[in-house]
């Protein structure tokens, strides 16, 4: 018998009240049915705003990280999408609705095309989630990936807390399917000619693969089973191809986080690296195949030997070596931007394409809309491009011509590479002898890839669920020059000393991971980098005092946070632990009366700013 007086029941958690801003956007809603939906629709759910945009690998993993959130409390909870573009294309509202298909995203999306709501609730980065409560409150905010667990925590916690209130709603949600639509291919990403002459190509949204004959529309054989899966028959939104032997294909099974090799005699697929789950800061870099996490594999080539690995999710190359069975990074930081040099220490931003010559392994950059190239030696070069925020359509000398976040890249028999270059819906021409950028063929529809036959390249148009076959043209097509930046209001800082804060707050029943040292870190940087007279570099607190150069007016702050945080509970010998992580861009500019600290939400609310 126990006699000790029971355990006082906990106080129930204090959260801040702010009222969540109304939703609109000029696009419109989509997987509504027509319904426009407001904030009042949705009182009584749980509601978990999803900024994202569809360029962004890291907002392709929190859609995938959603699902099972999505489908374990569909009858409390409400996933709203806003689309918020980075890039001009993206802005186009047929562009969000292939978007919307091509990634299977199942809840309601609003298409913001001019941020409107993404400036209502003072948004900085792409991808932050936002959670209101049943009353239509805002409880909590959420930057980058490795979120959903916190997520789910507290809302389980809210249905505990408005289900005894009374202002929960059970009940079917607003989420509305469309009708599917019949092609042989949909969205396909990637194309091989192989040695039959027929073409293999990704046929990403169905998850399979589709081979096709030589007039590359006759549906030959598919390989895959057609539904998300990791089993031996089946992908999950397979990308990039290459022949690693005359019967052996290597399959980039994206959100797999994988290679795949195919069979090509009998259709059979084996995984030949990676365990399908995604890296994290603090996994192995390095290792046997089968035992070491990938990120987000978007292109596969061979150079030098080895099957190199467009590592989009980390913003790295790795290489895959099939004689030892081992993977390894070959170049990349997990830092995102453009930075030349040698592999360890060069920068990328989502690199989707890689083309291999004898000497040469080109490399399409898209958020940085640029042309890379790595050498023999492991050294990064770009050939065009000149980070994330400038982009556009420019032909001419290298130094000044414009990509707008292109795909796939195409090595041309006379030493020059055709660049998919899919937001500007074009086939452009880069040549190394002359330094020169030309536009061969427009009039695509988001160009992911293209393949030599013969003397015809032809083109993967993915929005157009087709492959077109065009004649390489001896004269490059006219286009009026057009540049662009990226559309994100800048913040107004007083100049100076500058306060840098990342909140982050450990989830309900979790604290900061120390059994091992410091459990966060913070990297900062700046473009031009003259922008910061002190404050740059990697450091493990979460807040850092920067100076700004007063000779500096405007520029841009890189920030780049992580936190690991495991479960809170002294009996368990092995807590769950998860990694949260987020990269920011965010636009300054100094001006009179502005901002001597600036807030970024990793995780929670910043209560000094509320």
């Amino acid at each position: 018998m126990n006699d000790a007086a029971p355990a006082p029941t906990p106080a129930p958690l204090r959260r801040a009240r702010v009222r969540a801003p109304e939703l609109i956007g000029k696009g419109g809603w989509l997987n509504t049915g027509g319904k426009e939906l407001t904030l009042a629709d949705l009182r009584g759910k749980c509601v978990v705003v999803d900024f994202w945009t569809f360029c962004c690998i890291n907002c392709l993993h929190v859609l995938d990280e959603l699902r099972e959130l999505e489908e374990q409390h569909r009858d409390t909870l409400v996933i709203i999408g806003v689309h918020s573009p980075k890039f001009v294309h993206e802005a186009e509202h047929a562009a969000v609705v292939d978007a919307v298909e091509r990634y299977g995203v199942e809840h309601p999306v609003l298409d913001d095309p001019e941020l409107a709501t993404w400036k209502q609730y003072a948004v900085r980065a792409w991808p932050t989630l936002v959670v209101i409560d049943p009353e239509g409150y805002v409880v909590a905010q959420h930057a980058g990936e490795g979120h959903a667990h916190a997520i789910a925590k507290l809302v389980e916690e809210l249905e505990a807390e408005h289900g005894a209130k009374g202002t929960l709603h059970r009940g079917e949600g607003p989420y509305v399917a469309p009708e599917p639509v019949a092609t042989d291919l949909r969205f396909p990403g990637k194309a091989l000619l192989l040695p039959s002459g027929n073409l293999l190509v990704s046929d990403t949204t169905r998850h399979q693969l589709v081979e096709l004959a030589a007039d590359g529309e006759s549906v030959v054989r598919r390989i895959g089973s057609g539904e998300r899966g990791f089993g031996d028959d089946a992908f999950n939104e397979p990308q990039g191809l290459a022949l690693l032997d005359e019967n052996t294909v290597v399959v980039a099974d994206t959100v797999n986080h994988a290679l795949r090799a195919v069979d090509l005699a009998s259709g059979a697929v084996r995984t030949l690296a990676g365990t399908g789950k995604q890296w994290w800061q603090g996994s192995p870099t390095s290792g046997p195949a089968l035992e070491v996490d990938l990120s987000s594999p978007w292109d596969v080539a061979v150079f030098g030997g080895k099957v190199w690995i467009a590592m989009a999710g980390v913003h790295q190359l790795w290489t895959y070596d099939p004689r030892a069975g081992t993977v390894e990074v070959a170049a990349g930081t997990t830092n995102e931007g453009l930075v030349d040099g040698p592999g360890a220490e060069a920068w990328f931003a989502q690199p989707s394409g890689l083309a291999a010559t004898e000497e040469r392994l080109w490399v399409a950059d898209p958020e940085n809309s640029a042309l890379r190239w790595v050498g023999l030696d492991g050294h990064v070069h770009t050939a065009v491009g000149t980070g994330l925020f400038d982009f556009g359509h420019r032909d001419g000398d290298a130094a000044q011509a414009l990509f707008q976040h292109p795909l796939g890249v195409t090595a041309l028999p006379d030493g020059s590479v055709a660049v998919s270059d899919t937001y500007n819906h074009a086939l452009r021409r880069y040549d190394p002898a002359t330094e020169q950028v030309t536009t061969l063929a427009t009039d695509l529809r988001e160009p992911s890839d293209a393949v030599l036959v013969g003397d015809d390249i032809v083109v993967v148009e993915s929005a157009r669920h087709r492959l077109t076959r065009l004649r390489l043209p001896e004269e490059a097509v006219r286009v009026e020059s057009v540049a662009h930046r990226t559309q994100r209001a800048a913040t107004d800082v007083a100049g100076g000393k500058l306060a840098l804060d990342v909140i982050f707050q450990a989830p309900a029943g979790q604290k900061l991971d120390t059994r091992y040292g410091p459990s966060t870190r913070l990297l900062v940087s700046a473009t031009p980098p003259e922008l910061l007279a002190s404050g740059d570099g990697a450091g493990t607190d979460l807040a850092r005092e920067l100076t700004l150069n007063p000779e500096i007016t405007e520029g841009v702050l890189h920030v780049s946070a992580m936190a690991a945080s495991c479960d809170d509970d002294p009996a368990n010998e092995y807590p769950a632990c998860h990694v949260h992580q987020q990269d920011w861009g965010v636009p300054v500019r100094v001006a009179e009366g502005g901002a001597d600290r600036l807030p970024l939400v990793l995780a929670g609310m910043d209560e000094q700013g509320a």
